[in-house]
């Protein structure tokens, strides 16, 4: 699984951002910029032996990766959720959900949700957005 990414040069420094993630960081070069984004994933992860693949792509877009998917759309599921603001009884409320304890298990990456799921769990998060899937360009 992968999620795009921008990068540009802003003065003396390099902006790198995955929006999907809420992330944003800068490095003195584009190489350190995308060293900077690949340990901002891994470093809110933090899980022993996940690891980030930055894919540089052309002009100013790029990738993000793990094989790990399971703990992308945990961190994907966290960072929007916190993006809007939204405490884990809100999401569960929408979800028409008893217990926060369901959805924070995909948050924790304890349950994997099928595709359908994970467009219900971003649209409890991010009513009228649609998330969008489509294959890698790089």
């Amino acid at each position: 699984m992968r999620f795009e990414g921008k990068v540009r040069k802003d003065g003396r420094f390099w902006l790198i951002e995955v929006p999907l993630l809420n992330l944003m960081t800068q490095g003195r070069s584009r190489k350190e910029a995308f060293e900077m984004i690949r340990d901002a994933i891994e470093s809110l992860v933090n899980r022993e032996g996940f690891e980030v693949t930055v894919y540089p792509g052309r002009k100013d877009v790029f990738e993000v990766g793990s094989s790990d998917s399971v703990q992308m759309v945990a961190l994907l599921l966290r960072r929007q959720r916190e993006a809007h603001g939204l405490p884990l009884s809100e999401v569960s409320r929408r979800l028409n959900q008893s217990s926060p304890n369901a959805y924070a298990r995909y948050e924790q990456g304890k349950s994997v949700p099928s595709v359908e799921k994970l467009r219900e769990l971003m649209s409890a998060v991010n009513p009228g957005k649609s998330l969008v899937v489509r294959e890698s360009r790089l």
